[in-house]
């Protein structure tokens, strides 16, 4: 009887132990001493990274993302010659690459998939390319690529996200957000821009309720978050808000923005600052009101992510690589620093 009870304890004790921790996955850039994707054990509990493994060896993935059921890992190939990859997710989190394709454009910089389809934001060439993914998880050759540049201006696309049959682009170099719709199992363009930008704002990665009904854009070169409410024919302009400390006049560039998974709180990155931005989110108006700037202690803080269990942000800081990790106080949404890990250029987080 003894035992069978020590037996228990014992199971119970791996338990608890496999499920308080979950894989981090971290894309880089390869220009220096990292070889590519690697993997890291995360435990949600204490907030601790460790076992770090090369899960893949590529060329500048700076930009990694999952398939739906995450069997799949795909990214970009950032270079002159820009690329996409799909890997296959191994049973020790290794990542046994399907196949590659053309991004149809230079510097890819952003992917993000919807069940069959993945789209890539080509930063440098200023294209956006959709591709259709096949059930083994290999991508197609594009079949869509938009290409955003006129004679006067260049396009620089940063990020693309697909919300139900709506497509959204944030073009950093049109200053503008594009809306392209799903019409007879192609894009169509809607609108060059969703919102009356401030000039040269920069509008760089974006976060949009589960709902669909807010938009919150952040902008590169000003500093700031873009706010937008769903309307008729596109979406009205909420607020425009800093990012920055007040007493902060050096230069600075935003770069990500997450939700919170009960969407009360509102997170930015500042590289040069150096600091993530914290705001409370009215969930009724959608307005933001800016409640803390907290360093990243690090360099050029250009991805960050919130852990699975909505506990801790994790930070990649790429001059300094070092990845930094915050306690998330659940009531308040601030951050509290607990410590950092060292690895060699991280420039995006994926849980």
């Amino acid at each position: 009887m003894k035992f069978k009870i020590y037996l228990i304890l014992i199971s119970m004790s791996l338990f608890s132990c496999t499920t308080q921790n979950s894989i981090l996955y971290v894309g880089t850039y390869t220009n220096g001493d990292s070889e590519g994707i690697y993997s890291f054990q995360f435990n949600t509990e204490t907030g601790e990274l460790s076992n770090k493994q090369l899960a893949a060896s590529t060329d500048n993935p700076s930009f990694i993302t999952f398939s739906e059921d995450r069997k799949y890992l795909y990214a970009v190939g950032e270079g002159k010659t820009g690329a996409v990859s799909a890997f296959k997710v191994g049973n020790e989190n290794n990542l046994e690459l399907i196949n590659t394709a053309d991004s149809n454009g230079g510097a890819p910089c952003h992917i993000s998939i919807n069940k069959n389809r993945a789209v890539v934001s080509n930063y440098s060439g200023g294209t956006v390319s959709i591709y259709s993914i096949n059930s083994d998880g290999s991508l197609n050759e594009a079949s869509q690529v938009f290409n955003h540049n006129s004679d006067s201006i260049a396009s620089h696309a940063h990020s693309a996200q697909f919300y139900k049959d709506q497509l959204y682009v944030s073009d950093l170099g049109r200053n503008g957000v594009y809306n392209y719709k799903l019409e007879n199992d192609a894009y169509k363009l809607v609108d060059s821009s969703i919102l009356n930008m401030t000039e040269k704002a920069g509008p760089r990665h974006f976060s949009l309720t589960k709902g669909g009904q807010f938009i919150y854009i952040i902008n590169e070169y000003a500093n700031t978050i873009t706010s937008g409410k769903k309307a008729a024919g596109g979406f009205e302009l909420l607020q425009n808000i800093s990012t920055l400390a007040d007493d902060f006049k050096a230069k600075s560039y935003c770069a990500d923005i997450h939700l919170s998974d009960d969407e009360r709180f509102l997170y930015g990155s500042n590289r040069g600052e150096n600091s993530i931005a914290v705001f409370k989110r009215n969930t009724n108006s959608g307005k933001l009101e800016k409640i803390q700037n907290i360093s990243v202690h690090g360099d050029w803080p250009r991805n960050f992510t919130i852990d699975p269990s909505g506990k801790f942000l994790l930070v990649a800081n790429q001059k300094s690589s070092n990845i930094s990790v915050f306690k998330i106080k659940k009531e308040t949404g601030k951050l509290s620093f607990l410590h950092d890990i060292k690895t060699d250029t991280p420039v995006c987080l994926l849980f």
